[in-house]
């Protein structure tokens, strides 16, 4: 088996965060894309509501080159969270030696990020109208998939005769890995059937299944990632606020200072409310109620590529933003009411001069 040949095709993510939300339903009239589907498609049959609370808008691409003169065809997703995803995929056919090859030269090809940045630059220049509170900047994250047809093997088997191909290929190197490394490389894996097989890594993951089971496994690991770079988002928005913060507690403690500090807490509590939402928008966004296999899957891939790391950062600094907020507040009353005790004993005093020349 090692030396058969081995079809599929190569598929790399690129996913940007583009704004707060994308008004779905506009941007669907102005890149005029088709209607919304049912996505994911779970490998059993499931109700209705185990989908995307609002489907992404997606549109197809095809008739880009690489560099080697092959062409790459795809499709962009749009997610009401406001996160853009480019997919590219290209398909290849030869051993397991070439594929190792293959993977290593798709995994460190910077034309095609360039190529995608482009394209998804242009598409959101025309539905710019229906990004809320649109970004300057885009956080970007890229992911890449290797999907194997089924060769007609049961897992085990693939795992124990071609390992050592499957651990290099997830990570994109050609260099043989020790005993232990590739141990843990595998360690991430998941099959529903005897013959399908999921190896998920931090950069890419291997898929050896039919097209039909493979697509929803390509589009749970895209979800992932759209949910890793928000996270990232927000992670990168707490610092930069909890560190202004931080500087304007540190100019001072005057009574002044602390009658400002009303505003700058009023500020950081609304930054972390809305911060607050959209988690919990990302959150609500897809539902597993009924193909706990699909969200195992997802677990497994989450954790693997670091969106519950980034999450708990998220969750410690919003909860260090609501300390922050109370602590402001609190000075905030304490000089308002060193404020209003001055004013008292000075309108006291007054009276008591006024008192002392009346009698005089």
């Amino acid at each position: 088996m090692a030396d058969g040949s081995i079809s599929g095709s190569l598929i790399a993510l690129f996913l940007y965060d583009v704004s707060d939300e994308i008004r779905l339903e506009e941007l669907r009239t102005r890149l005029k894309a088709p209607p919304a589907g049912r996505e994911p498609i779970f490998r059993q049959p499931a109700p209705e509501y185990v989908q995307f609370e609002k489907p992404p808008v997606i549109e197809a691409i095809s008739g880009l080159s690489f560099g080697d003169d092959s062409k790459l065809s795809g499709r962009v997703a749009y997610y009401e969270y406001g996160v853009a995803s480019v997919t590219l995929e290209r398909a290849f056919q030869g051993t397991w030696d070439e594929i190792v090859d293959l993977s290593a030269q798709w995994m460190n090809a910077p034309e095609m990020e360039q190529k995608a940045a482009g394209f998804i630059r242009r598409r959101l220049e025309q539905g710019a109208p229906a990004l809320v509170n649109p970004y300057a900047k885009h956080l970007s994250e890229d992911y890449y998939i290797i999907y194997m047809r089924d060769l007609g093997v049961r897992a085990d088997v693939l795992i124990r005769e071609c390992g050592e191909h499957i651990a290099q290929i997830v990570r994109g190197e050609r260099a043989a890995f020790s005993a232990a490394e590739r141990a843990e490389i595998l360690e991430s894996r998941m099959s529903y059937y005897e013959r399908d097989l999921l190896v998920v890594g931090w950069t890419a993951a291997l898929i050896h299944d039919t097209p039909e089971g493979a697509a929803p496994t390509i589009q749970l690991l895209e979800y992932a990632n759209t949910q890793l770079l928000d996270f990232r988002h927000y992670d990168a928005v707490l610092t930069r606020v909890l560190s202004d913060v931080y500087r304007a507690l540190d100019k001072g403690s005057g009574v002044l200072s602390r009658w400002r500090m009303a505003r700058r807490a009023e500020r950081l509590n609304t930054i972390r409310l809305d911060i607050r939402g959209l988690t919990e928008r990302v959150d609500r966004s897809i539902k597993f109620l009924s193909d706990m296999f699909a969200a195992r899957l997802y677990r497994m891939a989450a954790q693997k590529i670091g969106v519950p790391d980034y999450r708990t950062l998220v969750e410690q600094k919003l909860e260090s933003a609501n300390e922050l907020y109370r602590f402001m507040m609190d000075r905030f009353y304490q000089g308002r009411a060193f404020v209003l005790e001055s004013m008292v004993v000075i309108i006291l005093i007054i009276e008591l001069v006024f008192l002392f020349r009346g009698e005089k």
